[in-house]
């Protein structure tokens, strides 16, 4: 950890708990062995400047401490920049930080940062958007896409799950087509995962795809009724090997994606693209503070 001597924190602060864990978080710094500038960001919309006028300062790392989104929304900032990437899992599934094995409470992600050490990895693209682990088709952006403004700020957890619902009664298998440049590969589908590395949701989901493998991986969950989504959902929760049943992968540096009808596509939890799309992976551009001789291990 000798490189580095200045680091910028820079926390998406948006909820009470952001706020609360930054806290946290600013308490901690002095625990490690190099300067940092924290920066508490209420907005998000303002998290692109913040992090732009922390880079101009020329820091040897910069720390993202969010949700898996608030990471892959700005690590295209990073890219080429000359600098590493610290995480703090401050977010709801942490998949990233699952991912290269940062621990999921405050303490343990700063022992990493004091202790770590640098792991060059790869980032997943689809088409020029860089992101840091999954992105999907499938039930989950088709409700994130739809769901009313501030629907579940006023109702709740309960407003939100009676939309999901609402999205589920109306939500239909889908043709996919994956093209990986020898030969297109078309079946029908209830989900799709581009991944970059194995968790998705906070579940492990994609044994093949790792951070630093050079490939990007396309896994479908293949199903001509809607049922198959829910079996195949709960084998995963539970870590039932019965989740690879109906699932089928495909990897390459790149591979063209496309769907019948066309759908949204979330990445990391954000609704960022709708298909046909090409995703392809950028080998070894980032270098992250990681677990000495760790990462992610599948469940037993």
């Amino acid at each position: 950890m000798d490189r580095i001597k200045t680091a910028a924190l820079i926390v998406n602060a948006k909820s009470r708990k952001g706020r609360k864990l930054f806290k946290r978080a600013c308490e901690r710094l002095a625990t490690l062995p190099y300067e940092v500038e924290p920066h508490a960001v209420d907005d998000p919309k303002h998290l692109d400047r913040i992090v732009r006028q922390a880079l101009a300062k020329k820091p040897d790392l910069v720390i993202l401490g969010g949700g898996d989104g608030t990471v892959s929304g700005l690590v295209d900032l990073l890219v080429g920049q000359d600098v590493m990437l610290g995480v703090l899992p401050l977010g709801t599934a942490n998949s990233f930080c699952r991912t290269l094995g940062i621990p999921m409470d405050i303490d343990g992600a700063f022992e990493v940062l004091r202790t770590g050490q640098p792991r060059r990895i790869d980032l997943g693209m689809i088409d020029d958007d860089y992101f840091a682990n999954c992105a999907a088709m499938g039930l989950s952006p088709q409700i994130a896409e739809t769901v009313p403004h501030n629907l579940k700020k006023v109702l709740g957890r309960v407003g939100y799950l009676g939309w999901a619902s609402y999205q589920f009664a109306s939500f239909r298998p889908f043709i996919l087509t994956v093209d990986d440049g020898k030969e297109e590969h078309r079946m029908r589908v209830v989900e799709v995962r581009i991944s970059n590395g194995p968790y998705h949701g906070g579940q492990w989901l994609v044994d093949e795809a790792k951070v630093d493998s050079g490939r990007i991986v396309v896994q479908a969950v293949c199903a001509r009724y809607k049922r198959g989504l829910v079996k195949n959902w709960a084998a995963s929760f539970l870590g039932l090997e019965a989740r690879h049943h109906d699932t089928v992968s495909f990897s390459g540096t790149s591979l063209k994606v496309s769907t019948v009808p066309p759908l949204p596509i979330s990445i990391d939890g954000e609704v960022l693209a709708h298909t046909p799309v090409t995703a392809h992976i950028a080998a070894g551009v980032i270098e992250v503070i990681a677990p000495r001789q760790a990462g992610a291990t599948p469940p037993a």
